[in-house]
């Protein structure tokens, strides 16, 4: 009964979501490509079947990409379909693996527009990325047996005592004989709290750790600060929400009085905030260059403003210092091991809980500078910034934690190996 009422519900919601993602798509255009996918139509038809992967976003993209390059290497024979829900995650599929896989957006919860999706993609595997629970498309594999394995599956003590709400709906959505495989204890019995069974609940870690770090990047990173950034102590600010920009360019200021010629790389994480920010910097009348200008900073400009997409890595392996943003605001805080697997001593603000598993890692062992706001965000960098020994050891922590943490692919691909076979 209760997911009879949850379909109702989410038909009732249809014009709701439709009217946001259009409205959304008037600030950035890109929310209006393929806008028919999200009700169910328009997607590309896969005869044969398909491996399908789910990556919400950009961090989620970023941490499929060698369990993707690993199927898609064991595996050739079946098609690969990624599917993303933000027009940012789409980008990133098409940089990082181009025409080799299949892409579309995953449509609204709607009964009718996932049994269309189905019968389109064809799925034989479905593999979903950390927290996504979707209550019809989990019905839906259950009733076309369609294998359903939760990877790197993770839930928050925050977002558990959400999900307690609706707990006979998600009881019945994690029952249809779905795999979870869980980052770690912890989250494996909050998926048991919440009526998963717990045969078919593992922990096989965090692919996080198993991230790939191009063997040229830390040159790329040296000659793209060469031709641009100069000989400048350089810190970047990564992933920035509303809010934040703010208190991070209040940092650089305080940071600029210790260390005269530092340099901040500034990224927003959402491309569609990349005009707020410059118009932030505008009204402060900071000095800047972006990456689109395609021009190299001058000796008095203070912030070099990262308005493109998948550059991150290339402007972590630039810098010399890394602050991971949506930290300093209640977002939640983004990948602590992008800068962490290049070396690179990583602070961040106090909202860690979508990270808290890794971030305590890092915190055990002092590999982690916390910052609770503006203040101590210009101390810890200015000290990263002036001490190279402290900063060195901090990065060497760090990227010890991704070495040792290292084989949670593997022992995904252990978990999956009997599911492909009964399908193939």
């Amino acid at each position: 009964m209760i997911r009879i009422l949850y379909a109702i519900l989410t038909y009732l919601l249809l014009p709701v979501y439709g009217l946001y993602w259009l409205f959304r798509g008037f600030v950035n255009r890109a929310y209006w490509d393929r806008f028919q996918q999200r009700f169910g139509m328009g997607f590309p038809t896969i005869e044969g079947g398909s491996f399908w992967l789910h990556a919400v976003s950009v961090g989620e993209v970023q941490a499929s990409i060698p369990l993707v390059r690993t199927l898609a290497r064991r595996f050739p024979e079946w098609p690969l379909l990624i599917t993303t829900v933000t027009p940012t995650g789409a980008a990133r599929v098409r940089a990082v693996f181009g025409d080799t896989v299949h892409h579309c957006y995953i449509p609204f919860e709607t009964p009718n527009a996932v049994r269309n999706f189905f019968d389109a993609a064809k799925p034989k595997l479905a593999l979903i990325m950390e927290t996504e629970i979707w209550p019809n498309l989990y019905h839906e594999c259950g009733k076309r047996q369609i294998p359903l394995v939760l990877v790197s599956a993770r839930i928050s003590p925050k977002s558990v005592d959400s999900y307690r709400k609706l707990l006979p709906l998600f009881r019945e959505t994690l029952s249809h004989g779905i795999i979870i495989a869980a980052q770690s204890e912890a989250d494996a019995d909050r998926f048991r709290s919440l009526g998963a069974r717990p045969e078919r609940t593992r922990v096989t870690g965090n692919i996080k750790f198993d991230i790939e770090v191009p063997h040229d990047l830390a040159a790329s990173g040296r000659d793209f600060r060469d031709r641009f950034l100069g000989t400048r102590p350089v810190w970047v600010a990564a992933s920035t929400h509303h809010k934040e920009e703010e208190q991070v360019l209040e940092a650089h200021r305080l940071v600029v009085k210790q260390v005269p010629d530092a340099l901040l790389i500034l990224v927003p994480r959402h491309p569609e905030r990349f005009d707020a920010v410059r118009q932030l910097m505008e009204r402060q009348d900071i000095e800047f260059v972006s990456r689109t200008s395609e021009q190299p900073v001058v000796a008095t400009c203070r912030v070099f403003l990262g308005d493109t997409m998948g550059e991150l890595a290339l402007f972590y392996a630039a810098s010399d210092v890394a602050f991971v943003g949506g930290t300093l605001v209640p977002v939640g805080g983004h990948n602590l091991l992008e800068p962490a697997a290049l070396g690179l001593p990583v602070v961040a603000g106090p909202h860690l809980f979508n990270t808290q598993d890794i971030a305590d890692m890092f915190v055990d062992i002092g590999a982690l500078v916390r910052v609770a706001d503006a203040e101590q965000l210009a101390v810890a960098v200015a000290r990263l910034l002036q001490d190279e020994q402290t900063a060195k050891r901090l990065g060497n922590l760090g990227r010890d934690i991704v070495v040792r943490n290292r084989g949670a692919l593997d022992r995904l691909l252990h978990l999956l190996e009997p599911l492909i076979a009964a399908v193939r």
